[in-house]
């Protein structure tokens, strides 16, 4: 009895080192991207162009990378820093356009996920069915009624072409929904028949509780907008009305250390946000499914 506990212990531990090795190996996988921008963005052209020049220029032969320069420096930083004022305008185009836009879901995806999930209205399904329908729709499918919807209000070229759609999209309203759907219909109505008008319930009962689930919701629409590019290459000409997801400087030998800089800075507000709000959002994402 006491070999086959024994052998039972190996076989688990076994086990856990495969799962543990095959995590691990997973997430060096997915960590490759950055860690080349990481080492990328301190690399000097010449190393760049002595190590990756057959695989840019196409020219044949073998490649080679180093993940610590034999001579870092800090010039891309610094030029795209200092002398780049028009990454720092397409930075503070994606700052206003996400503010505007997390605003905008907050005064209008909020209050549709509560109304979906505590009152009972005619035709109440099927609206929502519609809003599910529209949730799985991808960009390319409503691109042209969006356009012609967007020409129409003469706002195209603008920055509200973006701000508006992504105001009015139904994944925060979905996410939000399945926060407020869990809360107990009996407190509702107890609160009610205690004399809370409905602005009241959903000020200290329904927000408070489902606070998870919209922060959660806040976070991947952050992130969502943070990244968007197909909008504002769709609606948008002016390229100093562009977010910084579309700047992105001409590639060659040269430039490919500066491209990484921009690259690497454009993705370190998205892992601050993630990495500040982690918990929150597996709270809220865990309590919407459970709830669901």
């Amino acid at each position: 009895m006491t070999g086959v506990n024994s052998w039972n212990k190996i076989c688990r531990l076994c086990g856990r080192i495969v799962v543990a090795v095959g995590i691990f190996s997973l997430g060096s996988l997915f960590l490759l991207p950055i860690l080349i921008l990481v080492s990328g963005s301190v690399t000097d052209a010449y190393e760049w162009r002595e190590r990756l020049l057959p695989l840019l220029m196409n020219t044949g032969g073998r490649i080679g990378w180093s993940w610590i320069p034999d001579y870092p420096t800090g010039e891309h930083f610094r030029r795209l820093l200092l002398y780049s004022p028009e990454f720092m305008k397409l930075f503070w185009n994606s700052v206003g356009m996400v503010l505007v836009i997390l605003l905008g879901q907050l005064a209008v995806g909020v209050p549709a996920a509560w109304a979906f999930a505590a009152f009972e209205f005619r035709g109440r399904r099927v609206l929502f069915f519609l809003y599910m329908a529209l949730l799985l729709l991808p960009f390319q499918v409503t691109q042209l009624s969006q356009y012609l919807i967007l020409k129409d209000m003469a706002l195209l070229d603008t920055r509200l072409a973006v701000i508006l759609p992504a105001v009015f999209s139904t994944f925060p309203v979905f996410l939000i929904y399945r926060s407020f759907e869990g809360i107990p219909a009996e407190l509702l109505e107890s609160a009610r028949v205690d004399g809370a008008g409905e602005l009241r319930i959903f000020l200290q009962i329904g927000f408070p509780l489902a606070k998870g689930g919209i922060l959660a919701a806040f976070v991947l629409s952050f992130l969502e907008n943070w990244n968007r590019m197909e909008e504002p290459l769709a609606f948008i000409r002016d390229k100093s009305l562009w977010p910084l997801s579309l700047y992105l400087p001409e590639i060659s030998i040269e430039q490919a250390g500066f491209a990484a800089c921009a690259s690497l800075i454009t993705l370190t507000l998205s892992l601050f946000v993630f990495a500040l709000f982690r918990d929150s959002l597996e709270q809220g994402i865990i309590a919407g499914a459970v709830k669901g």
